[in-house]
């Protein structure tokens, strides 16, 4: 036993320390006036996630799945401003939020949970998806390919060069 705990303890002062992505790194914007003057000045989509986070079951798994990944966080830091309108059932959101939310849920169209919308800065759809399997990376790639599918032949020529 002690001949283990030594051979721990020198693994541990050999090896680099492994960086452990916390939730936090991740920013929800909950004020959508402020992701679309973000994703203006940062020339990104706002990807807007509309959810039930205490209650519906598709959403916790996108968020374990997907949103609460390392992966997905060093690419929505580099690639996307994030913002939630939530839904919860148990939550109390504050009264301004909750308008805000569901004024947008009626201006999109929002017929379910989760929805996940790609948008400009000005706030037109790019595109819709959901929850989709596959973990992370998966979904990463699924996000890349809408963006690039409905980003235009400006963004075509700017690849190019």
């Amino acid at each position: 036993m002690k001949k283990l705990c030594v051979a721990i303890a020198i693994t541990m002062l050999i090896l680099p320390p492994v960086r452990v992505r916390a939730e936090a790194d991740v920013v929800w914007l909950t004020n959508f006036d402020e992701a679309k003057t973000l994703a203006a000045k940062r020339g990104v989509p706002i990807m807007a996630n509309f959810s039930g986070s205490d209650w519906c079951g598709w959403c916790i798994r996108l968020e374990r799945e997907v949103f609460s990944q390392p992966e997905f966080a060093d690419f929505a830091a580099r690639s996307l401003v994030l913002f939630v309108a939530d839904f919860p059932a148990r939550t109390a959101l504050p009264e301004d939020v909750r308008l805000q939310n569901q004024s947008l849920s009626e201006k999109y169209s929002i017929a379910g949970f989760p929805s996940v919308l790609l948008l400009d800065a000005n706030g037109k759809v790019v595109a819709r998806t959901g929850y989709r399997p596959g973990g992370a990376v998966s979904y990463i790639e699924h996000l890349k390919g809408l963006i690039q599918q409905n980003a235009g032949p400006a963004a075509d020529m700017e690849e190019s060069q």
